[in-house]
């Protein structure tokens, strides 16, 4: 699905992982609560809920002497079908790690993670600050975004 040639490069100290079993929730949650108009009002108990029913991908932040995990500075998630359709989600680099291009990364190898799926479309929200990542990737606007409808909950 994508045209990708190259991901962006992971700067040295830093780790992907697609391993749902490593998100730190405690600290996605305030990161995406403190930094993020969509999450606001969010639970713990929501972000739980939603880290258990999506593919979860993160970015962790070693020193050269530290062994284990790391600490969790970066977080984005998927929903999708698995076959046709995927929803690229709650985007988020926390502010201190932030000017490194840690964003672009993530998402690239978030994408590579979905290529082998063989997946129609993929789509997210853009906020107004993300949206020039986005484009710089090869996102485009949804054609005919009129063809979308939601239901929200009363």
């Amino acid at each position: 699905m994508t045209d990708m040639t190259r991901p962006s490069p992971l700067p040295d100290g830093y780790e992907f992982s697609a391993d749902t079993a490593r998100i730190d929730t405690g600290r996605v949650h305030r990161l995406l609560a403190e930094h993020t108009p969509w999450a606001e009002g969010r639970t713990l108990e929501a972000q739980r809920a939603i880290v258990a029913g999506s593919r979860n991908y993160g970015l962790y932040a070693r020193s050269r002497e530290e062994s284990g995990r790391g600490e969790q500075v970066a977080y984005a998630r998927v929903v999708t079908d698995g076959v046709t359709f995927a929803w690229l989600a709650d985007v988020i680099v926390d502010p201190a790690h932030r000017g490194r291009r840690l964003g672009a990364a993530l998402v690239d190898r978030i994408l590579e993670d979905l290529d082998t799926m063989g997946l129609k479309r993929i789509v997210l929200k853009a906020s107004e600050a993300g949206r020039p990542l986005y484009e710089r990737a090869g996102w485009t606007p949804l054609e005919g975004p009129d063809d979308w409808m939601e239901l929200r909950s009363r």
